[in-house]
């Protein structure tokens, strides 16, 4: 039994499944479905998938039961699968999937519940069909399938399209693509163009679908990608270095990619387009790549592309640069011989390509199906191309194609031929005459011309630039000489001609104008007789006669002479002839009148005689006018005269320098009152005389004279002018007339300006304060030959400028400097108001003065003044900074200086200022020998401050006279004493220090007696000291002068004040006292009270 071995497979499986039965119930892990997905691909079935928690599923089976409100009942299927297909329904879902082992038992029973919006649409997967490159455009093209043949409707899908390049795959471009299902398989395709060529690295595809249902409810997705299709680049085949692309033509403007392919041996070390270098961009280990951004048009031969490899090798290309053709401009056809048909054409904007890149024309005729390729001149912008006419075919409908490797462009044009006819320029023509007023043409037009009839055209110009055109109508013919005559010329008159002809029918264009042909035709006699005039000698004895020669018009011929004849009552008194250039002639009458004719005379005959009397009215009162200038003539005006009945004559004359007057004149009917003269001999600012003559029946009248001018110009010249008379306040000025010659118009008036100005200044004051300054003067009466000028400035320089003005402007100017005369009385004025002025200030100030002189006297020269304001004082602010017991002018104790005085003996009191000397180091008192009877060397102690004791009275046989107070420098006070014996030289020419302002009387340094020191100091009125002179006590121990006193500052008083040369104190209380005799004045006086003020 065991030995059948499909029985025992059988028994191994089913204990197999038993043990996972087992295994399962003791374990407690049956095979639940779970994560249940449902999607749908078509909108027909939907997939529904799950996962199970257990991968021991050997033999499993799934029994799934599915219900909706589609189903009457429940339906189940069987499936080994973790998936079973559920049609599509528009509700809910209810899905039970029990999964059942080998032997049918039921393991576990799920339960789910799938909405519509829980399904997921998924189109299939797309598939590819081709991918083909075009490497030339760098274009690849896509083809795929959209199998709508699984959707049971139509479908709006979107298809998602990558483009990958390099061997890293990376994204180039992601498209998307719309199209529409429309139930059936339909091929779709799509083409996608590279920035950089093809050849230089693989390029890879890829795709994707995406449904837009709007009435399903559930989530729409994204298929799956497509299998990837790959385009090969040329670097995975290379054996030779090259770069792409290759001869490439493209538009101005592009952004172009270059790539170099290299072995793998090599390596590259640049590229350049041009002569520039360019950053590289590696592409795969052998392809690299630079981009140039916005290429500019190249040279006709192209721009270079460089590669240079290691370790010796090079590659390159050459890009070419244009533009696309322009849309042929201007296309016209027509036709010149009814044998071709000619199209011609503007090309527009240059391309820049040349040779086998340029611009190619083709002629494609749409009625007879031909074309026609052009053979165009590339350097041309005009181009032709011709296509040969039908027989029988007279509508033609072109289009002109233009294309190059950029770009192409075409035109078109529908004509009938015989409304396009352009004839050929008329050949072999020819003229002809054999009388004064008719020519003969003939000419030759080559082509097939039957069917049309010509119109054709004849200028005719002659030398005075006249032109007239006559138009003539002929039959066509073929290749055949044409005729026409042309009448009514003038004779004697040198003609052009030349002639044109276009289609009579349907006129298009003229044909060029033949070449031209000169005809003189024959003489004729002349026209009219010349224009005369006549002028009695001023003794009345000769007549002479003026004409004008006849235009050549009038003159049919040459003039060869004039016959000059004198009449009296229809009897020829005298006749000669004048040869034809002469112009005038005389003839003696001898006081006699006739009538005068002349007859001009050429080859062909004479012309009509021309009369005129010699008689001349008398005229009284002629009256001169001013015309009027007109800028290109003279215009002038009279009153019409009823006596006049042959007309007006004018006449005038030029004249240049020395050659003699020329006459002119010119005619006028009867009713005519004005007249613009004109003359090619008019110049401006030149004055002509004009003659007016009435022409009566008795002879010529002088109405009038006019003078006048073509245009009036400034005047040339400055009028001359002088100062005849100045004064203080005016000037008189007197001028010339300016010569006729000069004046160049009309004179209308002067202008005189003046104001302040210096001979030799640059300009005058008027034009360096401004206007107000200049004062003008405009004198129109022209009669006037002087001003005067008023109001002027005394001994003033003024500067006058006279000019003349006309209607053409005012003329240069003239100047004068016056200086006008002193005004005497504004010169004593000018003088006595300052003098004035000062007296009276003076005696103001002089009275406010004395009236203040107390207050002036204590503010500026006080008796006692003020220590604090005295700069005297300020030396010792430094010696007695920081040390507070040095102080100036107190009571303290201090090392006494020596005064030395020095006395003259005199029995006047004199006063003088004194010397202050300073001692040096080394000064040493005078030796025993100096003289002391004219002097006497008093040395004394000084202390400021006033010592409360008495000083006995110097002796009273001591003499009294001028004495020098010798100070000692301030840094003496320092110094040790030093006994008598001991006491230092001192030096009085070298001493100096503190002076005092008077010399005062001193007794002797060794006083024997002090009664007579009030007497002595009463006598000299002098200064006094601040102090007691009571209470000095020359021998006391703290006296100056003595030399035991140990006090150090012992004093007697200041003798003087430091910054006054005054008193301190004057002698109030004793009137009796001694006035000083001040010998000389002194500003201080002044302010001196008076003792009875």
């Amino acid at each position: 039994m065991w030995e059948n071995s499909s029985l025992r497979c059988l028994v191994a499986i089913a204990f197999l499944h038993l043990l996972s039965f087992i295994y399962n119930q003791e374990t407690g892990f049956p095979e639940v479905p779970q994560n249940l997905k449902c999607i749908t691909h078509d909108l027909k079935r939907t997939i529904c998938s799950w996962d199970a928690s257990s991968s021991a599923n050997l033999g499993l089976t799934y029994n799934i039961c599915y219900a909706n409100s589609d189903l009457v009942s429940p339906v189940c299927i069987k499936t080994e699968e973790k998936r079973a297909d559920i049609p599509v329904t528009a509700g809910s879902t209810n899905i039970q999937i029990t999964t059942l082992n080998a032997a049918a038992i039921p393991l576990t029973t799920e339960t789910f519940v799938v909405p519509k919006e829980n399904v997921s649409l998924i189109p299939f997967t797309p598939q590819i069909l081709s991918l083909s490159p075009d490497f030339s455009s760098y274009t690849l093209y896509l083809k795929w399938n959209d199998s709508g043949s699984v959707f049971p409707y139509g479908l709006d899908a979107s298809w998602q399209i990558q483009i990958l390049h390099k061997e890293t795959m990376e994204t180039v471009t992601l498209a998307t693509y719309n199209s529409n299902l429309t139930g059936k398989d339909t091929v779709l395709s799509w083409n996608w163009t590279s920035d950089m060529p093809l050849e230089c690295t693989s390029h890879y595809v890829k795709i994707r679908c995406y449904i837009n249902e709007s009435v399903f409810t559930g989530r729409k997705e994204w298929s799956e990608w497509s299998l990837i299709k790959t385009v090969p680049g040329k670097d995975t085949e290379l054996s030779n270095a090259v770069v792409y692309p290759q001869d490439k033509v493209v538009p101005v403007g592009s952004d172009m990619t270059f790539c170099c392919l290299y072995s793998e041996g090599e390596s590259i070390k640049y590229m350049k387009y041009g002569s520039e270098r360019y950053p590289l961009l590696h592409l795969s280990k052998r392809s690299s790549a630079i981009k140039v951004q916005n290429v500019s048009a190249s040279i006709p031969s192209g721009t270079n592309v460089w590669c240079s490899l290691q370790p010796d090798n090079a590659a390159g290309t050459v890009l070419f640069v244009g533009y696309a053709p322009d849309v042929p401009q201007n296309l016209s056809c027509e036709t010149r011989t009814f044998i071709n048909i000619i199209c011609s054409w503007n090309s527009g904007k240059p391309t820049g390509l040349y040779r086998q890149r340029r611009t190619k024309y083709i002629l494609f005729e749409r009625i007879s199906r031909e074309n026609v390729t052009c053979k165009v001149d590339e350097l041309s912008k005009k181009h032709r191309c011709d296509f040969p006419v039908h027989a029988n075919q007279k509508i033609y409908s072109f289009t002109l194609g233009a294309s190059n490797p950029i770009g192409q462009t075409e035109s078109s044009l529908l004509i009938d031929v015989n409304q396009r006819v352009h004839l050929e320029t008329p050949d072999k023509f020819t003229v002809s005459t054999n009388s004064s007023t008719t020519a003969y043409l003939s000419w030759y037009i080559p082509g097939n011309l039957i069917q049309i009839r010509l119109l054709c055209q004849i200028e005719i110009s002659n030398s005075n630039s006249e032109q007239q055109l006559q138009n003539v109508s002929v039959a066509g013919a073929e290749n055949s000489n044409y005729r026409a005559r042309v009448d009514a010329l003038h004779p004697y008159i040198t003609n052009t001609f030349r002639v044109r002809c276009s289609a009579s029918e349907h006129f298009w264009r003229w044909s060029k104008w033949s070449e031209e042909k000169k005809l003189t035709t024959l003489e004729a006699p002349p026209a009219r007789g010349p224009d005369i005039w006549r002028e009695r000698s001023p003794v009345r004895e000769t007549l002479k006669i003026f004409w004008k020669p006849l235009l050549l018009s009038e003159a049919n011929g040459i003039i060869l002479s004039y016959e000059v004849s004198c009449y009296l009552q229809e009897t020829m008194l005298k006749a000669h002839e004048v040869p034809g250039p002469l112009n005038s002639t005389e003839l003696k009458l001898g006081g006699n009148d006739c009538l005068i004719s002349v007859v001009a005379k050429n080859r062909a005959g004479s012309s009509p005689p021309s009369r005129i009397t010699s008689v001349d009215i008398p005229s009284d009162n002629v009256k001169t006018e001013q015309a009027i200038a007109t800028g290109n003539g003279i215009y002038l005006s009279w009153y019409s005269d009823p006596n006049v009945t042959c007309g007006y004559t004018v006449k005038w004359c030029y004249s240049s320098g020395s050659e003699p007057c020329n006459v002119d004149w010119e005619t006028f009917p009867s009713n005519t009152t004005d007249a613009l003269i004109k003359s090619a001999l008019f110049q401006p600012g030149v004055r002509y005389n004009f003659s007016l003559y009435g022409c009566k029946h008795n002879g010529y009248q002088l109405l009038q004279t006019i003078t006048g001018y073509m245009k009036e110009l400034p005047p040339k010249v400055a009028p001359n002018f002088t100062v005849a008379e100045t004064s203080s306040d005016s000037v008189l000025v007197k001028w010339e007339d300016i010569p006729v010659e000069d004046c160049q118009g009309f004179l209308k008036g002067y202008m005189l300006y003046f104001a302040k100005g210096k001979r030799g200044a640059s300009k005058p004051s008027y034009l360096e304060e401004g206007p107000p300054e200049v004062i003008p003067k405009n004198i129109t009466d022209l009669t006037k030959k002087s001003l005067r000028i008023r109001d002027l400035q005394g001994k003033t320089s003024y500067r006058l400028d006279l000019k003349a003005y006309t209607i053409g402007g005012m003329g240069p100017s003239k100047s004068l400097y016056v200086v006008t005369k002193e005004n005497s009385v504004g010169l004593i004025i000018a003088i006595l108001i300052p003098v004035a002025v000062a007296v009276v200030l003076g005696v103001v100030t002089s009275i406010l003065c004395y009236q203040k002189r107390e207050w002036i006297k204590e503010t500026f020269y006080p008796d006692i003044p003020n220590p604090e304001n005295s700069k005297a004082l300020q030396f010792q602010k430094n010696i007695c900074e920081g040390n507070a017991a040095l102080k100036t002018l107190e009571m303290n104790p201090c090392t006494p200086n020596s005064v030395e005085v020095v006395e003259t003996r005199s029995t006047v009191p004199k006063i003088e200022d004194t010397k202050i000397v300073s001692p040096v180091v080394d000064s040493e008192f005078p030796e025993d020998g100096y003289d002391t009877e004219t002097e006497s060397h008093v040395v004394v102690s000084y202390c400021p401050p006033v010592i409360e004791e008495e000083i006995s009275s110097p002796p009273i046989d001591e003499h009294v006279g001028p004495s020098q107070v010798i100070y000692i420098d301030i840094q003496s006070m320092y110094q040790p004493q030093v006994k008598p014996e001991e006491e230092p030289e001192i030096n009085f020419l070298t001493t100096v220090g503190y002076k005092p302002q008077m010399q005062l009387p001193v007794n002797a340094m060794k006083m024997e007696s002090h009664s007579s020191t009030e007497e002595d100091l009463d006598e000299t009125a002098g200064y006094r000291p601040q102090a007691n002179t009571n209470a000095w006590k020359l021998d006391s121990p703290d006296s100056p002068i003595s030399i035991e006193s140990n006090n150090e500052n012992a004093s007697f008083g200041s003798p003087c004040s430091i910054n006054s040369r005054q008193f301190l104190i004057p002698p109030k209380d004793d009137e009796d006292s001694p006035t000083p005799n001040n010998t000389g004045w002194s500003f201080t006086n002044f302010f001196q009270n008076k003792p009875n003020d």
